[in-house]
C-alpha cells in the first residue's frame, strides 16, 4: 500500500465515522429496492448465485442490494470502517458477505476468472491511474463477465457548482489527466443529524480524462454496453443550485461493460 492509499484509507475511515452519505448502510432496503438498484439499468437481469465483487465500494450499500438478490458477495475497500458497515448490514439482513481490506489496484488475493460481476460505483477517481484497476478487473472477471464502473465527468472537475455568475458556471482549471484535485477543496464538511458539521480532510481524488478511461477499458478487452449520465432533478430548477449545476454539467458517468477474453 503506497502513501496515497494509506492517506485515503485514513481519510475514508474518518469520513465513515462521520457518517458521510456513502457510509450509511442500507438497513431498510427491501428486495424490491435491491431489484431496482441492480436491475434498473436494464443490463443485469438475474444475479442469484452469481459471484459479485463490490470493488472499492464498502459502506453496506451495494453489497446489501446484491446480497438481498441472492448473489455471493465480496466487498473490497481500503477503509476498515466502511467494511464494518458491510458486515453490519449483512448481519441485519441475514446474508453472508466476504469483506477484504485492500487496494483496488491490487486484486492478487483473488484467482483469475473468478467473478461474474464487478460492481464499482464511484471510487475509480481515488486511484491516481486507471490502468492497474482495469487490468486487475479484467483478470478476475470471467469471460463475458459484467463490469459496472462509475467515474467523474472530467470536464466538470475544472468547474465548481458555486461559480454561477448569472449566465453560466466558470471553467477555471486546465483539462489535465491525472491531476490530484485535493488541493482545490481540501476539507469536506459532513452534516450531522443535529445540523452540526464535522470537517474531514479530503481524500486524494484524481481527474481521469474521457479518452484515458474509455481507451484503457477497450485496451483491456471491455466492450461498452451502456452509458448514462447522472443528474439531479428539482422543481423549480434554480440557477446556481447543485441541482441546476448537474443539469448543465452532469458530474458522473455510469457505464456498463462486457469483458471479451481471447
Amino acid at each position: 500500500m503506497d502513501s496515497i492509499s494509506k492517506t485515503n484509507r485514513a481519510r475514508w475511515n474518518a469520513l465513515a465515522r462521520a457518517n458521510v452519505m456513502h457510509s450509511v448502510p442500507y438497513l431498510d432496503f427491501t428486495r424490491e429496492d435491491a431489484a431496482k438498484y441492480v436491475y434498473g439499468n436494464g443490463v443485469l437481469t438475474d444475479v442469484a448465485g452469481k459471484r459479485v465483487l463490490c470493488l472499492a465500494n464498502g459502506g453496506g450499500q451495494a453489497s446489501v442490494a446484491f446480497g438481498l438478490l441472492g448473489a455471493e458477495v465480496t466487498a473490497l475497500d481500503l477503509s476498515d470502517v466502511q467494511l464494518e458497515r458491510d458486515r453490519e448490514a449483512a448481519r441485519h439482513h441475514g446474508f453472508a458477505v466476504e469483506t477484504v481490506q485492500g487496494d483496488m489496484r491490487d486484486l492478487s488475493m483473488f484467482p483469475e476468472n473468478h467473478f461474474d460481476v464487478v460492481w464499482q460505483p464511484y471510487s475509480l477517481n481515488y486511484s491516481p491511474t486507471v490502468e492497474p484497476v482495469f487490468r486487475e478487473v479484467a483478470r478476475v472477471l470471467k469471460p463475458d463477465g459484467l463490469y459496472e464502473v462509475t467515474f467523474a465527468n472530467p470536464f466538470i472537475q475544472a468547474m465548481d457548482s458555486d461559480t454561477w455568475n448569472g449566465t453560466g458556471y466558470l471553467v477555471s482549471r486546465l483539462y489535465t489527466d491525472g491531476e490530484d484535485l485535493q488541493p482545490y477543496d481540501p476539507v469536506w464538511e459532513v452534516e450531522q443529524p443535529d445540523s452540526s458539521i464535522i470537517k474531514v480532510d479530503r481524500p486524494h481524488e484524481f481527474r481521469h480524462t474521457l479518452s484515458t478511461v474509455l481507451n484503457t477499458l477497450a485496451e483491456n478487452g471491455f466492450v461498452l454496453l451502456k452509458l448514462t449520465e447522472w443528474k439531479r432533478e428539482a422543481e423549480p430548477l434554480v440557477p446556481g443550485s447543485w441541482q441546476h449545476f448537474t443539469q448543465v454539467a452532469p458530474p458522473w458517468f455510469n457505464s456498463f461493460w462486457r469483458l471479451e477474453k481471447g
